[in-house]
């Protein structure tokens, strides 16, 4: 008996020490409001009008799991699984996948940094939300409507390094041997068992970046590159698109002051498009994906002022600029303006209600475009 009670607490024991050294943590978003978007000065198949249920406005809805697992001498193991979907109808977003927002394991120290493997967001998308107004949400408000790079890029099969914070700086680098395989290039005459076998088969993806955090100081400057696979047309090949970016922000307390220069060649990242209800019935406006337009060039830049309302309300608002070199994007070489206002109100730590508006003339730099989005909605945070 007393043998069996000896057991019995050495187990307890063991299960107490496993539990202390491995943690799994379940979160999530859930962001779901109403909202209206118009698209003026353009075709009648261009033209239209929405109203309706809005999802993942001010961040995108997702669930997912992180965990870590201590190994000794500071070591540790790390995975994060993260989950988005719509909260309107309960599909998952991303294409449809099961864990497209990010899914990586890798290996941590506080002394040397982290290394991860698996799909995740670019190094400009990690360094300029902080620095946007918008935090990188709020859709047409958003930061990558004209910096494209820091638009929530994400890259499969991505190898990324980063290191710890030595005196508010922080180094990351990655790099992608196939950027997305759900738009790998039709095979043509070769084998299609082949696809992503070979790395010049895929779209590769270089990302870097280096970042300074001081108090009310953030400084961040950035670089993207995509290289085409041989499966994409000759146009497309001769382009490798590129990607730099510079900006910062200076909270004064009373109000946070934010600045951001950006220079995109031989394409588009990421992208933004907006679905519309033409008089021809549900159409897409705007450059949607990587794209590869060899000699195209575009000059991009932020201005963004945020301030504190109270104890729990926050008022913010930008304005943003793209001046493009050519027609090759989009057909046209207009000069794209986007003006946002938005507003948050904190119900409690968890969860907040907000409110935005933004105007965007020449979008997507066709000539007299105009988009209007406006949205209200919720937030809650698990």
């Amino acid at each position: 008996m007393k043998k069996t009670l000896l057991a019995a607490a050495l187990l307890a024991g063991f299960a107490g020490v496993a539990q202390a050294e491995t943690s799994v943590t379940l979160y999530g978003i859930i962001d779901t409001g109403l909202g209206y978007n118009k698209i003026s000065g353009g075709t009648d198949a261009q033209n239209g009008s929405r109203f309706g249920m809005i999802n993942g406005v001010q961040n995108g809805s997702r669930w997912g799991l992180r965990g870590s697992e201590d190994l000794g001498d500071g070591l540790r193991a790390v995975f994060q699984l993260e989950s988005g979907f719509d909260s309107g109808n309960g599909k998952s977003a991303q294409g449809g996948r099961l864990f497209g927002r990010q899914a990586t394991v890798g290996l941590a120290s506080d002394s040397w940094g982290q290394l991860d493997f698996g799909r995740q967001t670019n190094i400009a998308s990690k360094y300029f939300g902080s620095i946007d107004p918008f935090g990188a949400g709020f859709g047409q408000a958003n930061i990558g409507v004209g910096l494209s790079s820091t638009n929530t890029v994400r890259y499969d099969n991505m190898v990324m390094y980063q290191t710890p914070s030595f005196s508010g700086f922080q180094f990351g680098v990655g790099y992608s041997f196939s950027a997305d395989e759900a738009n790998v290039p039709a095979t043509g005459a070769t084998n299609p068992d082949r696809v992503g076998f070979r790395t010049a088969d895929n779209v590769r993806a270089i990302t870097t970046g280096l970042r300074y955090v001081n108090g009310p100081l953030n400084v961040a400057l950035s670089y993207d590159q995509l290289n085409a696979s041989n499966r994409q047309s000759q146009a497309e090949i001769d382009a490798t698109p590129r990607s730099y970016v510079i900006g910062g922000s200076y909270d004064f307390e009373v109000v946070k002051l934010a600045l951001a220069y950006g220079r995109t060649t031989d394409g588009w990242f990421g992208g933004q498009s907006i679905a519309t209800g033409g008089a021809s019935g549900s159409s897409s406006l705007g450059f949607g994906g990587n794209i590869f337009r060899d000699g195209f060039r575009s000059n991009s830049y932020l201005l963004g002022l945020s301030a504190p309302i109270g104890g729990a309300s926050s008022l913010f608002g930008s304005w943003q600029r793209v001046d493009p070199s050519n027609d090759r994007l989009t057909g046209d070489d207009a000069t794209m303006n986007v003006y946002s206002l938005g507003y948050t109100y904190d119900l409690s730590k968890r969860t907040n209600l907000y409110a935005y508006g933004s105007y965007a003339k020449n979008f997507a730099f066709l000539d007299d475009i105009k988009s209007t989005a406006v949205g209200v909605g919720i937030r809650h945070r698990f």
